[in-house]
């Protein structure tokens, strides 16, 4: 994670380059990725070094998006390639109107008109859900030897059960983090945001995020469900290969706990372990009801 002071610094530079203003400057979100607002409806977003390649496709996916009729955030015309401030890169986005969080079941129709969407011309990349795990794993200061060994294994066993998926629906462009927080509702337009993980791949994966809300986390109620199911025209849960992108999705969650528990255990260590837990199966059965993080 980043520092105010050190965003703050390379988002001086990066406005210096593009010839905008960042007096009054005001951080929207402060975390792996930042985001600040500037004057004249304009945010930018500082990503993490070495992300140069998902910057790239963030910004032709909202392009395309655009193109297709598809609300997305949009990118500065004028400035159509991410910035390169040292070793980081920055773009500069619209800021939306006034807007609020988005719900399950307004995520649920943008899922299903990206899904039918056709594959761009440009290269999008192959869905990885086990991006960054194996590091976290390493890098998650309050785990023992043999926890650590233990998620070393699931990774391994998660990573041979995704390699033999049973078919399911054809595969498609996914936003790859679909979770209500990446929508955004204005009183005439529901948009989608945040297209760093957007890639080809089974569409159920976008899917599950909402059902694990639903049966891991308890975040997400029965009535919830029910209506983003009937927004989007399909239940993952009932799909064969629901329970290995489940148990992917509870790996990830508990690996970026883990991470936020290495930066301060006072805080998070106790949730973090508590996930552990679960997965391990010390919790009885799910819903295990966890705590936001971050």
């Amino acid at each position: 994670m980043t520092s105010v002071d050190d965003s703050h610094a390379l988002l001086l530079k990066a406005c210096a380059t593009a010839g905008l203003s960042a007096e009054q400057a005001e951080p929207i979100r402060i975390g792996e990725n930042a985001l600040w607002r500037l004057r004249n409806q304009v945010v930018a977003r500082i990503s993490r070094q070495g992300q140069w390649e998902a910057a790239v496709r963030e910004l032709a996916v909202a392009r395309w998006l655009r193109a297709c009729d598809v609300p997305a955030v949009r990118p500065l015309d004028h400035i159509r390639e991410p910035l390169d401030v040292d070793g980081v890169p920055v773009t500069f986005w619209h800021e939306l109107p006034e807007h609020r969080s988005g719900t399950v079941a307004d995520i649920a129709p943008l899922l299903r008109r990206l899904h039918e969407l056709p594959v761009p011309e440009f290269s999008l990349g192959r869905l990885d859900p086990f991006v960054r795990l194996a590091a976290r794993i390493d890098a998650a200061a309050t785990l023992d030897s043999e926890q650590r060994q233990w998620l070393h294994r699931r990774l391994a066993d998660l990573r041979t059960t995704w390699s033999g998926l049973p078919a399911g629906r054809p595969e498609s462009v996914v936003h790859g983090d679909a979770w209500r927080g990446n929508v955004a509702v204005t009183p005439t337009t529901v948009y989608l945001l945040d297209f760093e993980r957007t890639s080809l791949g089974p569409p159920e994966w976008d899917l599950t995020a909402t059902a694990v809300g639903h049966s891991t986390f308890s975040t997400v109620s029965d009535q919830q469900y029910d209506a983003f199911c009937e927004a989007y025209g399909a239940d993952v849960t009932t799909w064969a290969g629901y329970p290995t992108l489940r148990d992917i999705r509870e790996l990830r969650v508990t690996c970026f706990a883990l991470q936020h528990a290495a930066a301060d255990p006072k805080r998070h260590g106790r949730e973090a372990h508590h996930r552990l837990a679960c997965l391990q199966g010390q919790r009885g059965p799910r819903p295990w009801s966890w705590s936001v993080v971050g």
